[in-house]
């Protein structure tokens, strides 16, 4: 993945695109309205606007014990889910497809997946001879080859490390090294604690034990096996920067020579490293967080070889225990989906192996996706929407009270010249050397995951493709590049349950596409990220000092807002972290209404429903985060996601719009009510 993208669980709309004008609007102004029919009267707006926007639905649909929430988003990837199922299978039933096709790919990836008596009868076999390599190692040397060859297959040992843009030179490429290494997804869950924490730490360190008794280890050896690499990984965590510290690009960007970045840390052998990968003519390297390779340098002499072998035998296989017998996966989906987020039983077999099918060929699913379920005029509809919001932004921009003319200027010079990629791309990876067969389902994905990191690697040393996309056309999702200063929207994103066969109303086009998609994207060019980058993508300080001062003191306000919601237990939303994702939410909302005021149905004050066009929006913006989670999911994303939980996503930006609060009529007294003194203004 890119550095420093910005994925957004897109709730976009709308069921089949055609032009949305006001004869189909009023067409469907009798029929029942889904948007009215997930509302809880028995909660007022002012006390819980999420769940009074949102509570009869939750009530009315629990979460399946195999799923960690559900909701809109749940909906929309079950039905993309099941679009792609029938792909798979159709690949699956070809008696003699051509090999090496799309579809004989596909086809056998799928069939290995569903075959859970091959799987069960080879247990870890498959893997049984890399095991054995990781045991081999007789020195440092042999953990840093090893440690290369686990990057390109399965996990991220040791460090975090790719090809990519260059931060400051965007037509480049670049290799980057990071802190990295643990197995759990963020250092406080090393060190927090409260109750929460500390279980998960002890059941982390069962799950360990277990998993080196599947590899054949004897009880004590697998104590003490998992006791010791519960103490490296501890040790690594503590070197480790905390997530919100590492939200500065600026504090991101250390390059210097591949002599001076080996002569920094001489225990770890870069030239092996980089040969292992199939690296050459290594010029610079950016790193991340020097201060963690020099711990990490040290750890390396101060752990014995012994401790390594063992921490780079569960890396390795913690990363493909998904796609192995039950007895493995059961062990891992115990600890990883039960312990950290609550979930309560396995997916089915099929819908596992139709989703890590499109994740290892979700380029090659992509091309049929597109010819057989995206409605036409898809794209048309989202760049019309897009343009849209763009047109408000910029009008935005001109009349802020906060920023120099000066900077004004290079704000909408960069805007004018973002990029929108709707859709699809317009060319795909060639994955035709990529060797897929009915053999192992493991070694399958392995394959695949070698075929894309070797696509990352052959990057170096060539121009950046600026036409490249990082998401399938059927990923429900979108994201931000600044270095090419570029938003994603994928096709998928058209879809959303209740608005089937019909057009939805422009409160929800607007709401939903307008302000959680492209609205929330164009943002994040300017939040606390993308702003230290220009129109070109390159990291390059472009404000003037007097409006950056002005523009962190309006981001601390929304940093202290979001410090102060606690979202599950006694565990406050870390508004530093999730600061990013915050000034965007608001800034998408805010641009959204904007756009939505310039349509027919406002200015005709349209009413569906029984809503009038301000409340439907704002219920719009409500259902584009219809997610109910457990709170164990939510606890992990609050250590661990920038993204705030769905609930403070909608709160949030709400209670910062004078308009939501005069809509609902929410007064001083009601809970979600905030002054005007302490309301977030930014754009």
């Amino acid at each position: 993945m890119k550095k420093y993208l910005y994925p957004t669980i897109l709730i976009a709309a709308i069921g089949i695109i055609a032009s949305c004008n006001s004869n189909s609007q009023k067409a469907i102004i009798n029929e029942p309205d889904a948007l009215v029919s997930h509302i809880d009267s028995t909660v007022k707006p002012g006390d819980d606007f999420f769940l009074f926007a949102n509570g009869k639905w939750f009530k009315n649909n629990p979460i399946p014990n195999s799923e960690q929430q559900n909701g809109l988003w749940q909906l929309i990837q079950d039905t993309i889910n099941a679009q792609v199922r029938n792909i798979c299978e159709s690949s699956a039933a070809l008696t003699n497809p051509e090999v090496g096709s799309n579809k004989q790919k596909i086809g056998d990836f799928f069939f290995t997946g569903m075959d859970s008596l091959t799987l069960n009868k080879s247990g870890i076999n498959d893997l049984k001879g890399d095991l054995d390599k990781i045991d081999s190692i007789k020195d440092l040397n042999g953990v840093i080859q090893t440690a290369a060859y686990i990057h390109s297959v399965s996990g991220s040992p040791l460090f975090g490390f790719g090809v990519g843009q260059d931060d400051k030179i965007s037509n480049k490429n670049a290799i980057f090294i990071s802190q990295g290494g643990l197995s759990l997804s963020n250092r406080n869950f090393y060190f927090d604690t409260d109750a929460r924490a500390k279980m998960i730490r002890e059941k982390f360190v069962e799950h360990l034990n277990n998993m080196f008794k599947l590899m054949g280890y004897d009880d004590a050896k697998a104590k003490n096996a998992a006791d010791n690499l519960m103490k490296l990984e501890t040790a690594i965590a503590k070197t480790s920067r905390k997530k919100e510290d590492t939200r500065d690009p600026l504090k991101n960007y250390n390059k210097m020579s591949f002599k001076s970045f080996q002569e920094s840390t001489p225990n770890i052998n870069w030239s092996l490293f980089m040969e292992g990968v199939n690296l050459k003519n290594i010029d610079t390297v950016v790193v991340g967080q020097p201060e963690f390779l020099t711990a990490l340098n040290g750890y390396l002499k101060s752990f014995s070889l012994d401790v390594w072998k063992d921490y780079l035998k569960y890396h390795f296989i913690r990363r493909l225990s998904n796609y192995m017998d039950d007895k493995t996966y059961i062990e891992s989906f115990n600890f990883y989906s039960t312990v950290l987020r609550g979930v309560k039983e396995p997916k089915p077999r099929w819908k596992r192996t139709v989703e890590q099918t499109n994740g290892s060929l979700g380029e090659l699913i992509g091309q049929v996706y597109v010819s057989e379920y995206l409605p036409k005029g898809t794209k048309e509809k989202l760049v019309e929407i897009g343009n849209a919001i763009k047109d408000v932004y910029a009008q935005r921009i001109k009349t802020l009270d906060w920023m120099s003319e000066g900077t004004k200027t290079k704000a909408l010079h960069k805007l004018n010249t973002m990029v929108m990629k709707i859709g699809a791309p317009d060319k795909w990876k060639d994955m035709s050397n990529l060797k897929v067969d009915k053999k192992s389902y493991v070694h399958n994905v392995m394959a695949a995951n070698k075929w894309f990191f070797n696509y990352m690697i052959n990057k170096f040393g060539k121009p950046v493709d600026r036409t490249e996309w990082d998401m399938e056309p059927q990923t429900y999702n979108a994201y931000y590049n600044p270095s090419n200063n570029e938003i994603v929207v994928p096709g998928c994103n058209i879809i959303i349950p209740g608005y089937e066969h019909k057009l939805a109303d422009d409160a929800l086009l607007y709401s939903v596409i307008g302000g959680s998609t492209f609205g929330h994207e164009m943002t994040h060019g300017f939040d606390d990220q993308g702003s230290k980058y220009d129109e070109l993508g390159n990291l390059n300080n472009w404000w003037t000092s007097e409006d950056s001062i002005k523009f962190y003191a309006k981001t601390k306000m929304i940093v202290k807002q979001f410090n102060d919601y606690i979202a599950v237990d006694s565990l406050h939303i870390n508004g530093e972290m999730t600061q990013g994702e915050n000034i965007a939410d608001l800034g998408g909302i805010m641009f959204g209404y904007e756009a939505f005021k310039k349509t027919n149905q406002y200015k005709n004050k349209e009413s569906i429903g029984g809503l009038n066009p301000d409340q439907r929006f704002f219920l719009g913006y409500a259902l584009a985060w219809m997610i109910n989670a457990r709170p164990e999911a939510i606890a992990d994303q609050v250590r661990s996601n920038e993204h705030s939980p769905a609930k403070f996503r909608v709160i949030g930006p709400l209670t910062d719009m004078p308009e939501f609060l005069t809509t609902f009529n929410i007064k001083q007294g009601d809970l979600m009510y905030r002054p005007d003194s302490l309301r977030v203004k930014i754009w």
